[in-house]
């Protein structure tokens, strides 16, 4: 049987907006059972770097190169996209709703609804009433949702899973993880996946 592929990623980051737009159709076609693991980039960011923004935006010659690279991404693989007007866009409420959906039928909709949302309608996905309108737009009550992801153990889960993706090595999004091996970057996905069918290495 396939392992299981752990997905890494951060709603504010935008390679993340290209696997997680792709990953789960991929790991379907594949036979993979895929695992969302959303965390937070700017604590590692800030860990490991000493920063408070995107190294992009630190480095203003790297950060170039990557719009482009997104524009070239996106029109590769017929994704939608648009430069967002705010970036890096706060992403902690959209990440706690996404632990709040763990396990639901409706969490990779709402996934790919919200990296849309930042990188393709240029929309403010820290606003509730976004997220909201988005989950409405699912079949799912926004209310209760919302609500839980607000608790205090719903919180610490996203904690936690940030804690995990240091742990783990993790230094930028996204990320595929199978049987503890780190594929970084969305151009990764299908080694991860080739992985994960592979028999298990010692």
């Amino acid at each position: 049987m396939a392992a299981p592929l752990e997905f890494w990623f951060d709603f504010a980051s935008t390679y993340s907006h290209v696997g997680a737009l792709r990953i789960e159709e991929e790991c379907r076609a594949a036979g993979v059972p895929l695992v969302w693991k959303p965390f937070l980039l700017g604590p590692l960011f800030t860990a490991q770097l000493g920063i408070k923004d995107s190294p992009f935006n630190v480095n203003p010659v790297r950060g170039k190169y990557m719009w482009r690279d997104l524009e070239r991404l996106c029109a590769k693989h017929g994704l939608p996209w648009r430069r967002p007007t705010v970036f890096p866009r706060n992403s902690i409420l959209a990440a706690r709703v996404a632990c709040a959906g763990e396990g639901q039928p409706w969490l990779g909709d709402f996934i790919r609804g919200v990296f849309r949302a930042n990188f393709a309608e240029d929309r403010d996905i820290s606003d509730p009433s976004m997220l909201s309108k988005l989950l409405k737009g699912l079949g799912v009550d926004p209310e209760p949702v919302l609500a839980q992801a607000v608790t205090a153990e719903n919180k610490a889960r996203l904690r936690a899973n940030t804690e995990q993706a240091e742990a783990l090595g993790i230094f930028g999004a996204p990320n595929c993880v199978v049987r503890g091996e780190l594929f970084f970057g969305q151009d990764r996905i299908g080694d991860a996946i080739a992985w994960a069918l592979a028999d298990e290495r010692a």
